[in-house]
């Protein structure tokens, strides 16, 4: 059962939840239905983990054990984030699992906590924040969240799911009504973003998708369709998919990749490659393309993509941490360095990024990144170019880090950079938050150039 399914990844300890997906799913033989759901599952509580402890929190006595608790938060998402479950069916579910796994007077625990969260639920909004459920059309009959005025950003962890302290840094940042607003965006899972491949053109794969029972919308990319993701199966199972012409990709990494100008001839290098989506597209401008990755198992469907959406083009992988499976003399053309961040740019799509984020792993990231961006440009040509992207909004992981790289390092200019912050559906995209930069490698022999 899902159910059973989704509270054992829970009991797991991953920080990866929605990664386990497919493997349980896989090794219980759930069908496309219940797998389906158990993804809903898993997402809704990392989404909504936040609001779902304080709801856990209001309706219990004492503190339920980890094991009941999980069970709890798995019935409160049903009953107010998952319009398909009907509440009988949520509570009756829920407290069957957790008779199964923890036993009967547990189960029957859950119930009478499920049943008090429903009979305190409201039809609608009250205008009080404390009781409102943002984005939902619900409210309590009592305060279940702290207080905004008081306690802006441990409201912001109620309420919208966002830890205190990621409200704290994007309301420094931002402002309080904009931090508001990106924490609000990440709480929906985004839209797919597919790019249009090869010759064909972005109406031509719209067709056959919407024929395919796929609706889509444009992209402001003029290569990109976006798909809801109820359709992910559909898509993944339609021709354009199937034979190449299409493939998955977000717009922010997407404009990554072109930054790097590939071209037919060239040597690129793809530091942190996996799972392969942007060196397929770097090797599809007819460069040959060194794909590096130290996660083997992230690294392994480079093949697969590599053969469906750029059959004749040259990639080699490597699994290597940064560059130290390449000898010193090793140049390229240019090199792709698709850092690992803190992804909070894409909070939607990486909606477990949010719990992980805080100062010890922004420490640990910044000096990782700092020290890939070194050996990256050990690895640039005199001549030629070097492309540093996120998927991260903090300014240590971005511009800052590649300033303080600027000013380390002689013969280096910047050429290019952007951030793009999330936008909601429909307002001109993308839809994807990020961060590039192209940096160029002065070439000591033609002083005032830069690229050849």
């Amino acid at each position: 059962m899902p159910r059973h399914a989704a509270w054992r990844i829970l009991r797991s300890g991953s920080t990866t939840p929605l990664r386990e997906v497919d493997r349980v799913a896989r090794s219980r033989g759930l069908d496309a239905r219940d797998r389906g759901l158990l993804r809903r599952l898993i997402g809704t509580e990392v989404r909504r983990r936040g609001t779902l402890r304080a709801l856990v929190a209001h309706f219990t006595r004492g503190k339920p054990s980890p094991a009941v608790a999980a069970h709890l938060r798995l019935g409160m998402a049903q009953l107010f984030f998952l319009d398909r479950v009907p509440a009988h069916a949520a509570i009756s579910e829920t407290v069957r699992a957790t008779a199964d796994t923890v036993g009967l007077p547990r189960g029957r625990y859950v119930n009478g906590v499920l049943r008090s969260a429903q009979r305190a639920a409201r039809s609608g909004h009250c205008d009080d924040p404390r009781r409102d459920l943002p984005d939902r059309p619900w409210h309590f009959a009592d305060p279940v969240f702290r207080d905004p005025e008081a306690h802006p950003h441990l409201w912001a962890e109620d309420a919208l799911s966002l830890p205190a302290a990621l409200m704290k840094h994007w309301s420094a940042r931002y402002g309080p009504d904009r931090a508001r607003a990106l924490a609000t965006l990440a709480l929906e899972e985004p839209d797919l973003s597919l790019v249009v491949l090869g010759p064909s053109t972005r109406d031509a794969a719209r067709a056959e998708l919407e024929a395919a029972g796929v609706p889509t919308r444009e992209g402001r990319h003029p290569a990109v369709l976006l798909a809801a993701p109820p359709h992910t199966e559909s898509v993944l199972a339609s021709a354009p998919f199937a034979q190449g012409r299409i493939t998955v990709q977000g717009e922010s990494a997407l404009r990554a990749a072109e930054l790097v100008g590939a071209g037919p001839g060239e040597r690129v290098l793809d530091l942190c490659a996996a799972p392969g989506g942007k060196a397929c597209l770097l090797a599809s401008s007819g460069a040959t393309v060194l794909a590096c990755d130290a996660n083997p198992t992230r690294l392994a469907p480079l093949a697969a993509n590599l053969a469906r959406v750029a059959p004749s083009a040259t990639v080699h992988s490597l699994v290597a941490d940064g560059t130290t499976a390449l000898t010193p003399d090793a140049t390229f053309d240019a090199v792709l360095l698709d850092a690992p961040c803190s992804n909070t740019g894409v909070l939607a799509a990486r909606p477990g990024a949010r719990w992980r984020f805080g100062p010890a792993s922004q420490r640990e990231l910044t000096a990782l990144q700092s020290r890939l961006l070194r050996q990256a440009a050990d690895h640039v040509r005199p001549g030629g170019r070097l492309v540093y992207s996120t998927c991260s909004l903090e300014p240590e992981e971005n511009g800052r880090l590649v300033r303080a790289f600027l000013e380390a390092r002689d013969g280096w200019t910047l050429d290019e950079e952007c951030e793009d912050l999330p936008h909601p559906a429909g307002d001109g995209g993308p839809l994807d938050g990020g961060y590039r930069v192209r940096l160029l490698h002065r070439d000591p022999s033609r002083p005032g150039t830069a690229v050849p």
